[in-house]
């Protein structure tokens, strides 16, 4: 599951970050996943994100399944 996290900026500085972002082609959304994802690989001990990792492989297709319904045939 993803979350959804807020930050406060003037508009000023917002607009000025999209106008350079889109002079090379990226978007604030992109530089900020990128950016949480570096501070995730610094932040979090390779232990807890293989845990982590290993999880949500797991979690993946038993979300597949459960979704995949069966119909009687008549």
């Amino acid at each position: 599951m993803k979350k959804t996290i807020s930050v406060q900026i003037s508009d000023e500085k917002l607009s000025a970050i999209e106008m350079y972002l889109e002079q090379k082609n990226t978007t604030l959304a992109a530089e900020l996943d990128k950016y949480v994802e570096q501070l995730y690989g610094k932040v979090v001990p390779q232990v807890v994100r293989d845990y982590i990792e290993k999880m949500s492989a797991h979690e993946r297709p038993r979300r597949r399944s459960a979704s995949v319904s069966t119909k009687p045939e008549p």
